[in-house]
């Protein structure tokens, strides 16, 4: 009989080797993570294959042998948690950013009290040096996927828009950063998230790549998306509201993009409210209402093709997607070996 007992986790697409006795638990487990992976247990979550599922802390006091399907040929353990380090640095990031801008914003009153009164009145509005306040501050591709840079430079044509710009000025929309999201972990069997808004303004993150990452999505319709996602900045619910101010905000972009002429590219209107309602009928949506609240709990979630009222933590929603990624490859895998 063996005395110790070998299991990988795959963390991130990276296997991870952990040697433990044969009476170890998934708290053992759980614990020889967070030593070697940095990831505190209350933050992690266990997903194995083909059973028990989804498991988390307090994780069960039974041996790893009687838990785990060891035997099955299918047999794999995901784990899905952040690094505590991560999860400080954003916080400080966020902190940092907040204090920044606070700064910035008492120096530029000081400088306005100081400024003599204007003589004349009127006149165009353009996009003085006092806009750049107004703005996406930090631009973050996910380094772990393909092609960071050009996820980059995505970002940054977003941030520059004439129309985007434009529009954030005259709303006064100060962001502190605008991310891309990892499609896997926002795709289930039954939808496919384009667009977050966490907290009001705090983070936005975009669908910029296909779904097979070999590729990047239209540039149009991902700004589009932003439209939408800066509109949460003020509404949180879809409510008529909001999609009124969605609507403003989309007209605004394409009239303040001057490199088009604020024309359109076709005859018809940029903006149609029965699209976004198409589209969250079928497997693509925009968003849930928006992320808000310390853990970004989601504001509304899908109940076929309305909205309800029930909340839902980030981290579950990500282990839900996971299991019906998993449902999915089940079925498929059975599929398979049917054929």
């Amino acid at each position: 009989m063996a005395s110790s007992l070998e299991l990988t986790v795959h963390h991130h697409g990276t296997p991870h080797s952990f040697q433990l006795s044969t009476s170890a638990t998934l708290q053992d487990l759980s614990e020889a993570i967070e030593s070697t992976l940095n990831i505190p247990v209350e933050n992690q979550k266990l997903l194995i294959a083909p059973k028990p599922g989804m498991q988390k802390a307090p994780f069960s006091p039974t041996t790893l042998e009687s838990t785990l399907p060891l035997s099955s040929p299918k047999f794999k353990i995901t784990l899905l948690g952040t690094p505590a380090k991560a999860i400080a640095d954003l916080h400080e990031q966020a902190t940092s950013e907040r204090k920044r801008q606070e700064t910035r914003a008492s120096a530029l009153a000081s400088a306005r009290r100081k400024m003599p009164t204007p003589s004349r009145s009127g006149g165009i509005h353009t996009l003085s040096s006092s806009s750049n306040n107004y703005t996406f501050h930090r631009l973050l591709p996910l380094n772990y996927l393909p092609n960071p840079d050009r996820s980059l430079q995505f970002l940054t044509r977003l941030r520059d828009d004439p129309g985007i710009r434009s529009a954030m000025t005259k709303h006064k929309f100060s962001v502190p950063l605008l991310t891309e999201m990892n499609p896997a972990e926002h795709t289930t069997s039954e939808s496919r998230t384009l667009g977050l808004n966490r907290n009001r303004g705090e983070v936005i993150e975009l669908r910029l790549r296909t779904d097979a990452y070999d590729g990047y999505r239209d540039y149009r319709t991902i700004r589009k998306t932003l439209c939408h996602e800066l509109a949460h900045c003020v509404f949180g619910p879809h409510d008529r509201d909001f999609w009124n101010l969605t609507a403003q905000i989309e007209r605004e972009v394409e009239a303040g993009d001057w490199k088009s002429g604020g024309n359109r590219l076709t005859g018809q209107e940029f903006y149609n409210p029965g699209d976004w309602e198409r589209m969250q009928s079928g497997e693509d949506f925009v968003d849930e209402s928006g992320w808000t609240g310390g853990e970004f709990v989601l504001g509304g979630l899908r109940d076929g093709n309305r909205e309800s009222g029930g909340t839902e933590s980030r981290r579950e929603i990500l282990a839900r997607a996971a299991e019906e990624r998993l449902k999915k490859e089940g079925r498929k895998e059975r599929q398979d070996d049917g054929r």
